[in-house]
């Protein structure tokens, strides 16, 4: 696979690093969508995705966060990137879905008991690999706050769409991205692919 161009950090470049697929797929927030990005092969380089790392690191660096914290998995390994990149302390948080996950935002995400009791106070940016809905950083953002930390931030090395950003402004909590993109989402309601007929992948299930 060759190379992406030499520090180059826009949409272009992101997607070679990672595998899509067009279809009908129910996301983990429970909207629809018509694009999968496969982001396990993301951080297998570090090479390929420091360029992108080290954006979103100069783009956090002035919020001044104690800690920076990303959920399992993709967003842990970007957290614990941009923590040593800022000097800061990093910290994760791991996915609870309910038996019969249903409506939007069902998926919780909760710290390990012993990286919880750190950040009472502290600020705290949250990181994602890619935010579309934003279903993870949210869950994130609910659990730290619960345990008295401060969201400063959120950021991503790709945010697709409007509606994950759009939530943490509405928060008052900024957003950075490396690099932006158009997406489409649907409520389950109003998926014109559901009204197709279009077979629908569930790409959020737990694998069997």
């Amino acid at each position: 696979m060759p190379a992406p161009r030499a520090a180059a950090t826009d949409k272009a470049a992101f997607l070679e690093l990672v595998a899509g697929r067009q279809g009908h797929f129910r996301l983990e927030s429970g909207h629809h969508g018509g694009l999968w990005l496969d982001l396990d092969p993301l951080f297998c380089e570090p090479r390929r995705v420091a360029p992108f790392v080290a954006a979103l690191a100069a783009a956090l660096r002035p919020y001044e966060a104690d800690v920076v914290c990303g959920p399992l998995l993709g967003g842990a390994f970007l957290a614990q990137l941009v923590a040593q990149a800022l000097g800061a302390e990093f910290s994760y948080t791991e996915r609870v879905m309910p038996p019969r996950p249903g409506g939007l935002y069902a998926a919780r995400y909760r710290l390990p008991p012993a990286l919880a009791g750190r950040l009472r106070g502290k600020r705290v940016a949250l990181v994602d690999d890619v935010m579309s809905a934003g279903s993870a950083l949210r869950g994130t953002w609910e659990e730290v706050r619960s345990h008295g930390a401060v969201p400063v931030a959120a950021g991503a090395l790709l945010v697709l769409g409007s509606t994950g950003a759009d939530f943490f402004a509405g928060c008052g909590v900024a957003v950075e991205a490396v690099a932006r993109d158009a997406y489409a989402l649907w409520r389950p309601g109003d998926c014109p692919l559901c009204a197709q007929g279009v077979p629908l992948e569930d790409v959020a299930a737990p694998a069997a």
